[in-house]
């Protein structure tokens, strides 16, 4: 048996469990995507059910037996630990704090990459009554919004940014609803893994990594920080030998990345990059025990075999 999620892990993952052990009778005290004592306690009492042991531990076959659905893959898994570091999950919208015009979903699509933009036009494409849905009287103007000029769209986010960076109502639970609907967290989960996921694939198999934490560094480091660049990657070069144990490879990896990062942002980088290579860390003054996100470097992971 092999962990799959456990207590501190934090995401939607979590909270298909919760939902699903609430449907079953087991009360995880509310469905906050939150692994805590309530939620450990409630998979107790499922496991007791089935007649294996009581971890409060979700592992591989209490996940099949609570979810009658395959173990999440690990691009899931390394998706929900990026979404918790960068603070978002698929409803949250920020105002223009940072330039960036509006920020939200999973791992923060926002105006100034064009990101924000493809998910509304392509939901509206396919799917035209989800935006109405959400937005109601406003999908016009929302429509309009992101076809406008950048400039544009920036005055726009400016006029419903309140106290430096929240999103004014009603457009903060306009967005949340539109990021609960599942055809828009598909849409969101797409593009995570055509603009993302599968250039992170490409860069894990680059530096021959195959294992789960392998591939959740090479994710982070992609969304985060867009690759490793030229100076990190000399870096690395010359601390790589052949053969070396993954496990030091990827500390390697982690800190040429941190170290050559952004000045303003080296510390953040390096905590993240290092939390993820050693499977354990603090990050923005939240403890992480990757174990317990189903991320450890001794399992492999099939995106990056094959297997």
């Amino acid at each position: 048996m092999r962990t799959i999620q456990g207590v501190g892990a934090f995401g939607d993952l979590v909270r298909q469990i919760q939902t699903q052990l609430n449907s079953q009778g087991f009360n995880t005290g509310g469905v906050d995507g939150q692994y805590g004592g309530n939620t450990s306690k409630a998979v107790s009492g499922f496991q007791t059910g089935q007649g294996t042991n009581a971890t409060g531990t979700v592992d591989d076959q209490t996940w099949a037996s609570l979810m009658q659905a395959p173990v999440p893959p690990v691009a899931m898994r390394s998706l929900q630990l990026t979404a918790s570091f960068e603070g978002h999950g698929f409803t949250l919208a920020v105002g223009n704090f940072d330039g960036a015009g509006i920020t939200w979903g999973i791992i923060g699509f926002n105006l100034k990459s064009g990101t924000l933009q493809q998910i509304v036009l392509s939901v509206n494409a396919s799917n035209p009554e989800v935006v109405t849905l959400a937005f109601g009287a406003n999908a016009a103007q929302l429509l309009q919004v992101v076809q406008d000029t950048q400039a544009n769209q920036m005055a726009w986010a400016n006029s419903i940014t309140v106290g430096g960076r929240s999103l004014a109502q009603p457009w903060l639970g306009m967005f949340a609803a539109f990021g609960s609907n599942p055809v828009v967290q598909a849409a969101q989960v797409a593009l995570v893994n055509s603009k993302y996921m599968n250039p992170a694939i490409q860069l894990a198999q680059q530096y021959g990594l195959t294992s789960e934490l392998g591939l959740a560094l090479c994710f982070d480091i992609r969304v985060q920080n867009g690759s490793i660049n030229a100076a990190a990657a000399a870096q690395i070069a010359a601390q790589q030998t052949p053969g070396m144990p993954e496990a030091q490879l990827l500390s390697i990896i982690a800190t040429a990345v941190g170290q050559n990062a952004n000045p303003n942002y080296v510390t953040d980088v390096l905590s993240r990059k290092t939390t993820i290579a050693t499977g354990a860390g603090e990050v923005h003054g939240g403890n992480y025990v990757l174990v317990n996100w189903g991320l450890e470097v001794d399992y492999q992971a099939a995106e990056l075999t094959g297997s």
